[in-house]
């Protein structure tokens, strides 16, 4: 008997070993990014006391806005990021140890974008220079994200842990749609020496352009 013989014997040969199917990896990343959207609800709505002035709930309101636009925006954001992986790892049949580094560095930055966003908040109204730093540690988070994300898909591709039937053409398609994000979010952010809150709702515009279909998503219809 060969080695290579041998070796197929075994479950849990180095063989078998070297890759295996990517079910772990979208549950685990599924309950990250629920947590996050979670945690951000719990972080950005908090709605303080009624204020002193006698503008009671509705002044309180008024008052919390940036945080409610914060949130939505963010939300969008964290949404658009689980419906591109969902999309992304429909694909993915085999993981590897690089991949799955690839995508703990993804949920790590996914995962600080809650904190990104209340520090956002915070200091939508302050000095120009709180505000620039707060918005760049929000661009930041999404970008690390975004860049993360072309790199798994690189990884994957290079690898062959795609699907076999996979057409290359729509992976090269794929690949050229994921690099639009951090071109995107870099433009988004240079608006903030602006206007902060020009700056935001172009994030917001961006989440809207990645929900046109486009390569890699979901027909809107079953065959």
């Amino acid at each position: 008997m060969t080695e290579g013989d041998d070796e197929s014997r075994y479950r849990y040969g180095r063989d078998r070993e070297m890759a295996r199917d990517a079910s772990r990896v979208e549950a685990f990343s599924d309950a990250v990014i629920a947590i996050v959207l979670t945690l951000m609800a719990v972080d950005l709505l908090q709605l303080g006391p009624a204020r002193t002035d006698g503008s009671g709930l509705v002044g309180a309101l008024r008052h919390e806005w940036p945080a409610y636009l914060a949130y939505v925006i963010t939300f969008a954001i964290v949404g658009q990021v689980w419906l591109t992986h969902h999309n992304m790892w429909r694909y993915v049949v085999r993981v590897d140890q690089v991949l799955l580094v690839f995508n703990l560095s993804l949920l790590l930055f996914v995962a600080a974008i809650p904190f990104a966003a209340d520090l956002l908040a915070d200091h939508l109204r302050g000095s120009p220079a709180d505000q620039r730093l707060s918005a760049g540690l929000y661009v930041g988070a999404v970008l690390g994200e975004a860049l993360f994300f072309n790199l798994s898909w690189w990884w994957a591709r290079r690898r062959g842990l795609l699907h076999t039937d996979l057409d290359p053409r729509l992976a090269r398609a794929v690949a050229r749609r994921f690099l639009l994000g951090p071109l995107l979010y870099v433009v988004a952010f240079a608006f903030v020496f602006v206007n902060p809150i020009l700056s935001l709702s172009l994030y917001f515009l961006l989440v809207g352009l990645y929900l046109i279909r486009g390569p890699g998503d979901l027909p809107s219809y079953a065959r």
